[in-house]
């Protein structure tokens, strides 16, 4: 459906939406793993809303590149990214968005060698505070996740059991059977259910 957008909004000069399409689809894309296709897209739709003042998905899609930057490997240009969001999205009182910002300054610091745990777990909270409260409950899910892989690698294995546990509650609740996967691989190595 994003490739068919970004096709429509192409053909038909649609600047307007277009570097949300763009920014989305590539973030489908890096999540898939095909990152030499969603960076130019991510980078795109950043440019051109940045460009057109287009501030309604900023922050998130300054998110979405930032995350396709750490799978990438660009620690730092992830970084970089992540807190222009999170500031973004402050300046603008985009809550949602602050929660990915968040979310995502805890997923690179949990990646950082060594990982700053201390940090991570700090971001991944306020994460989940904000979206509990918005009632962003598959990010509130992501944020157990990844709170829980922390803990397990950190070797706070009873940590690790209960927000994994959490997770997984959650991914079941809303059927997110692919996630629920994951989170159930992660428990494992925590001393399993």
């Amino acid at each position: 459906m994003l490739e068919r957008s970004l096709g429509v909004c192409q053909a038909g000069d649609i600047q307007f939406v277009l570097p949300w399409v763009a920014s989305f689809l590539g973030y489908a894309y890096a999540l898939s793993g095909r990152l030499a296709e969603a960076l130019p897209l991510i980078e795109q739709g950043v440019e051109q809303s940045a460009a057109a003042k287009n501030m309604g998905f900023y922050p998130l899609c300054v998110a979405h590149l930032g995350e396709a930057y750490l799978l990438a490997g660009r620690i730092e240009d992830a970084s970089q990214q992540a807190r222009q969001a999170l500031e973004r999205s402050r300046d603008l009182k985009q809550r949602g968005h602050e929660a990915y910002a968040l979310r995502l300054l805890g997923e690179i610091a949990a990646q950082r060698q060594p990982p700053d745990a201390e940090a991570a777990a700090a971001a991944y909270r306020q994460a989940l505070t904000l979206a509990d409260e918005l009632g962003m409950r598959p990010l509130a899910a992501h944020c157990y996740l990844s709170l829980g892989t922390l803990y397990a690698r950190t070797g706070h294995l009873e940590q690790a059991h209960v927000e994994l546990s959490a997770a997984m509650a959650l991914y079941r609740a809303m059927d997110m059977t692919w996630w629920l996967s994951r989170a159930e691989a992660a428990l494992a190595p925590a001393g399993g259910c």
